[in-house]
């Protein structure tokens, strides 16, 4: 490296694989990492059992976000954001977006508080029955759903285990 960090250059050469670095260098450390992605999806539901406005049929945007931690891969990926996406495009999003909740969901009060174990549920379902998972050891952490920007439900996998 013959330049100061953080001064204004033009690149003269890209990096070169098998060149300038090699394949026992992508991967940096086998340290366990967390990466998180987030998704949207609008649906509409109503409470049971529940004396306010939300016993009646409303809509939502939600917002989910989802905490996954594993090992990096010898390329020095954890778990690949397009693979976090391909698990909510098939195997979560159908059941959420543009649905009536209270239908495509297992029988529950369409709460947050519920909803966001299922999510959960869902993911960590995904991340253990897919082998190309397990070498990286790949778990879900997290899952925090808003269902309006200031309010949301949190699970935690400490939570999900120990309790």
């Amino acid at each position: 490296m013959n330049h100061q960090p953080g001064t204004f250059r033009i690149v003269e050469q890209l990096q070169k694989f098998g060149e300038d670095i090699h394949p026992e260098n992508l991967r940096y450390h086998r340290r366990r990492v967390l990466v998180s992605k987030e998704f949207t999806f609008d649906a509409a539901h109503h409470l049971h059992a529940y004396e306010g406005k939300c016993k009646n049929l409303h809509g939502h945007t939600y917002k989910v976000v989802f905490g996954i931690s594993g090992k990096p891969d010898e390329v020095g990926i954890t778990i690949d954001f397009g693979q976090i996406k391909e698990v909510w495009k098939h195997q979560i999003e159908p059941y959420l977006d543009h649905q009536y909740l209270n239908e495509t969901l297992p029988p529950m009060n369409t709460t947050a508080e519920n909803m966001v174990v299922w999510l959960y549920e869902r993911m960590e379902l995904a991340l253990t029955s897919d082998p190309s998972y397990h070498e990286q050891e790949a778990r879900t952490e997290f899952v925090r759903l808003y269902e309006t920007p200031t309010s949301y439900a949190e699970v935690r996998r400490e939570w999900m285990e120990h309790e």
